[in-house]
């Protein structure tokens, strides 16, 4: 064979495979464009759907995958936003800052596909999340049935993050925006809805409420595992680490448990009894507890949903580590405004409760320390405020049927803190002391026309030790419009002070004009009952 053969054959082989790259190429151009799998080429999170609110006033992400480098555009209420799918197949674009808009528009998002999200207005969105107190659902509150009957309210949407789907418990959407109605009202979280409701009506434009909150969960579990690689908080990912090498044997251990309960069970039906309620999943089972499984499966896919600020009410799960808790809640809200890119939007924090059997002397309590937590969290993070609950609940439930009280209290903060309305946002709050000899002299801000008290008698609950950090009930008096000073006889060098620290106070009873209650404080720094845990 000469040369000029084989040189032929092989001119002949190229032809042929770019003949059949060619064809290859036509084939994959028309399987994208008419092949019914072409629609999962443009893909948006569960949170950008139909009936969404948009928040007013900002640059609002829209955003999801597609093929890299994939044209996008995106249009909407006279917008049109064009961008390209990066290397990885993700994109984003802002769509220009709007006012307030009730009149539902269709926002239409075109790649290879077409995804058209029909009903959408624009006006103020908040993300409500914590554990059951903040999940706890209106038929479970005070008068929860009538007010479900009557809760018709088209420009309050809803969008209820489901705790089965997002672990992957159950196949369905993260959750879908609904306008307010008996039927989507049925399930969705009780103080989120009343504080929703009294926004929507008090600013005439469209509400959105994200609720999502875990029954049980610990704080840890929603924050970022980066943002706990420090020592006071590291111990929580050695827990994972722990629960993780004990999983296989403890699954043993309890599905025989389970096992043996059924038996027991049925024995005691048959026999006309109630049976004990069968044995709780133990902690290294449970998929919601390790630090950072809530915040990956709730709150990361709704990043970066454009919000106006968050409620949290969390704590109850921490609370055998609450001086940890002062460092772990401050972080926490850092990963998260650090992650939505938003800046340092509001983050309302809902304090506990009084909760548990009244007490006759001064307590020392780990729920009144991680209550103070709460409130140094809140005086010290930016752009933070405390919800006080002190008075609204009950000793022996500690998901207290009042969500009505608490949602307004919810409103009324971000009324003044927010939109800057000219209310107070709170009751009183604890600035500073001073040691005036056998005295202290306590400041409040937030005191508006003057401090007072709700039953006009001189202020209680007020507790005060000297250099044996001995707690004795002090007496106390309102000096002027922002100052109390406290004594007590049987401390004649006082250094410290408290105010309604034990887990359920006795009528605590100062307040402002608002009529809401003053908030729990301490002036102590001294090692409580969780000291060292973590």
């Amino acid at each position: 064979m000469n040369w000029l053969k084989i040189n032929n054959m092989q001119h002949i082989k190229i032809k042929r495979t770019f003949s059949f790259i060619k064809r290859s190429l036509i084939a994959l151009l028309l399987f994208l464009l008419f092949h019914p799998m072409a629609n999962a080429f443009v893909k948006i999170p569960d949170v950008l759907s139909n009936g969404m609110i948009l928040q007013q006033h900002v640059k609002v992400p829209i955003w999801g995958t597609a093929l890299p480098g994939e044209a996008i555009e995106v249009s909407f209420n006279h917008q049109q936003k064009n961008t390209l799918a990066d290397i990885n197949g993700n994109w984003k674009i802002y769509l220009d800052p709007m006012d307030a808009n009730a009149t539902p528009q269709m926002l239409v998002i075109r790649g290879i596909n077409e995804i058209h999200i029909k009903d959408v207005q624009v006006g103020e969105v908040w993300l409500c999340t914590g554990q059951s107190n903040m999940q706890l659902i209106l038929s479970m509150t005070s008068k929860g049935d009538s007010v479900i009957a009557s809760a018709n309210y088209p420009m309050l949407h809803l969008f209820n993050v489901s705790r089965e789907n997002s672990f992957g418990h159950a196949r369905g959407p993260l959750g879908e925006w609904l306008p307010c109605t008996p039927a989507s009202i049925k399930e969705f979280s009780a103080a989120a809805y009343y504080f929703g409701l009294a926004l929507q009506q008090k600013l005439k434009v469209p509400v959105g409420i994200i609720n999502a909150s875990f029954g049980g969960s610990q704080a840890e579990a929603w924050t970022p595992k980066t943002y706990l690689e420090i020592p006071e908080l590291e111990p929580c990912i050695a827990r994972d680490t722990a629960w993780s090498k004990q999983r296989a044997t403890v699954q043993v251990s309890y599905r025989k448990q389970l096992e043996d309960w059924a038996v027991y069970a049925k024995k005691e039906r048959a026999a006309g009894r109630k049976p004990k309620e069968a044995p709780h999943q133990p902690e290294a089972l449970r998929d919601y507890r390790p630090t950072t499984s809530i915040y990956n499966a709730m709150i990361a896919p709704l990043i970066p949903y454009a919000i106006k600020g968050n409620f949290w009410y969390q704590g109850e799960n921490n609370e055998d580590r609450a001086e940890q808790y002062g460092t772990l809640l401050p972080v926490m809200i850092r990963s998260w405004r650090d992650n939505w890119n938003e800046g340092n939007f509001p983050f309302g924090i809902v304090q506990l409760p009084n909760y548990r059997d009244h007490k006759k002397e001064p307590e020392d309590g780990a729920w009144s320390h991680l209550r103070d937590a709460q409130r140094w969290a809140a005086d010290t993070v930016k752009n933070a405020g405390l919800i006080v609950t002190i008075d609204i609940g009950e000793a022996h439930n500690i998901h207290y049927h009042d969500k009505y009280d608490l949602g307004r209290r919810m409103f009324q903060w971000a009324l003044s803190h927010v939109y800057k309305f000219p209310v107070l946002p709170s009751g009183p709050m604890f600035e500073k002391a001073e040691i005036n000899k056998a005295t202290i002299i306590a400041s409040f801000n937030v005191a508006g026309n003057g401090l007072r008290t709700k039953d006009g008698k001189a202020p209680q609950c007020f507790a005060i030790a000297g250099e044996n950090h001995q707690w004795h009930w002090a007496k106390a008096k309102i000096i002027n419009k922002n100052q109390i000073v406290v004594w007590s006889e049987d401390v004649k060098k006082p250094i410290a002070i408290r105010y309604a620290f034990n887990n359920n106070p006795i009528d605590p009873n100062i307040t402002n004009d608002s009529g809401l209650p003053a908030a729990p404080f301490r002036t102590d720094n001294w090692p409580g009952p969780t000291h060292g845990k973590r």
